[in-house]
């Protein structure tokens, strides 16, 4: 009989501690919109719609680019296009998201870069319209830029 009673007051000592430590633990930030559409010109790799998603944890944040009309004439291995994602930011200035992330992509087939590591800060409102994407690929670079700013808008980061 004594050992239910340790057994139950260590469960419960367990569980209280685990609502104290939910109780204090940080929230994570959230960034909205978490997807828009650009249009993004790059080059010999060709252009046209693409999407770019977000994320944020704190001042964290990832962003991935990926479009099925831009296309690579060659075929990549995974983790072989190192790229840096310019965005502006509205109040001046700009952020800048880079990495070697990139699933493997077959001759023709559609880009995707990413998720590229950032840091952003709170208040942060996020557009490509006027930044950049460059890509380096087997030493060669190609530079993607937007003709117009990214529906819905601005990604915004608490």
């Amino acid at each position: 009989m004594r050992g239910k009673r340790t057994t139950t007051g260590a469960a419960v000592l367990v569980g209280a501690l685990a609502v104290t430590g939910l109780a204090f633990a940080p929230t994570a930030s959230a960034v909205a919109p978490t997807t828009a559409t650009i249009t993004a010109s790059c080059g010999a790799f060709g252009g046209g719609a693409a999407t770019l998603t977000a994320t944020q944890n704190g001042t964290s944040a990832t962003m991935t680019l990926s479009s099925t009309a831009i296309t690579t004439p060659l075929a990549l291995a995974k983790d072989s296009i190192t790229a840096k994602l310019t965005m502006v930011r509205s109040a001046g200035g700009t952020v800048l998201f880079s990495g070697k992330k990139n699933p493997a992509i077959p001759a023709g087939g559609s880009v995707t870069v990413g998720p590229l590591n950032g840091t952003v800060t709170s208040g942060d409102r996020l557009e490509f319209f006027g930044g950049s994407l460059q890509m380096t690929v087997f030493g060669i670079s190609v530079s993607c830029t937007a003709s117009a700013n990214q529906s819905p808008g601005p990604f915004v980061y608490n």
